[in-house]
């Protein structure tokens, strides 16, 4: 047959109708159709793990296939992060991260498997997790005021505990006494269960952790609260000021969780979960839920706003860890 340069044009423009025709049925296919998975970068009975499995129970219930938790705790949630990164965009990986995992970890690690920008899409925040600063009971501070004046009386005398370098108590632990203007000497531990356990024992004087890590030993007089480290007062311990309008103004540092999916998840399927996640952070059951372990559901208007929150949030982060002087290992 001779070579017909009208009919090769015509085969290649109904090649490109069936593919466009191909792509438009896939995209318009419901979503979801199997099972979610759902990566929560830390271990099965986390708070990030009971706070993920508050929202999925729903989401499952509202879109009608079960969102599946796969725990992938490790290497300060950075094994569970890297295996969201290399995943399929196609709706079916979704991502629970933190800060810890998703920001700090660029500044405490040479290199990483992902690239805090490149790799996800974010969805939406789900909650706030505010810390609170607390003292051995035998410290005579009983106020932030008071903290603050026995730290200038006596520079350097005062050791401020936390969970690691670079961890949010470190970082949380350095906003404040840098706002506050005071020095203090920063003592490391491993994880925040030996962390609070040295400032019952006495070894450090104080420290920031997550409000709801901490509430029992307040409760049962073994540490003292100070102040919460958010722009509201803990619904754990409404009693208790913020740090901001007890005598550190302009202070604030929470940790929040979020939803994320790998970059290039169709953007219809990003907008749709943001609007289920929506809904379900503003039912009232939900809300008493969290807030029964001192967090606070958070949302956003639109996964744009989100994003422009993440990157401010690493804007943020930067300018306290360089006064912390934190260095990659």
């Amino acid at each position: 047959m001779a070579w017909n340069p009208g009919y090769a044009w015509q085969m290649r423009v109904a090649l490109a109708v069936v593919t466009v025709a191909a792509a438009g049925h896939a995209l318009a296919q419901p979503y979801p159709e199997r099972p979610v998975r759902v990566i929560v970068a830390q271990s099965a009975g986390s708070s990030m793990d009971t706070i993920t499995r508050i929202v999925t129970s729903r989401m499952a219930e509202q879109l009608g296939q079960p969102f599946v938790i796969d725990n992938r705790g490790g290497a300060s949630g950075i094994i569970g992060v890297e295996l969201a990164a290399r995943a399929t965009p196609d709706g079916y990986t979704l991502l629970i991260g933190a800060p810890s995992s998703m920001i700090i970890a660029n500044f405490t690690y040479r290199s990483l498997p992902f690239d805090w920008r490149r790799d996800f899409a974010p969805i939406s925040p789900i909650v706030d997790a505010e810390g609170v600063l607390v003292v051995n009971p035998v410290v005579a501070a009983r106020s932030v005021k008071e903290l603050l004046a026995m730290a200038k009386a006596q520079p350097g005398k005062l050791n401020m505990a936390s969970a690691g370098v670079g961890s949010s108590s470190h970082l949380a632990g350095v906003m404040f006494t840098s706002l506050a203007g005071i020095d203090s000497v920063h003592v490391p531990y491993k994880g925040g269960g030996p962390m609070a356990a040295a400032v019952v024992a006495g070894e450090a004087q104080w420290l920031i952790a997550p409000a709801a890590s901490v509430v029992g030993q307040i409760k049962g007089g073994r540490l003292r609260a100070l102040g919460i480290t958010s722009k509201r007062r803990s619904p754990l311990m409404p009693e208790v000021p913020t740090i901001d309008e007890a005598g550190v103004p302009g202070y604030e540092y929470t940790s929040w969780n979020a939803m994320f999916a790998p970059r290039n998840t169709p953007r219809a399927i990003v907008t749709k979960l943001h609007g289920v996640l929506q809904k379900i952070l503003a039912d009232a059951d939900v809300r008493q839920q969290y807030a029964s372990q001192g967090l606070s559901p958070l949302g956003s208007k639109s996964p744009d706003e989100f994003e422009k929150f993440y990157y401010a949030e690493y804007e943020r982060v930067a300018r306290v860890v360089k006064i912390a002087g934190v260095k990659p290992e």
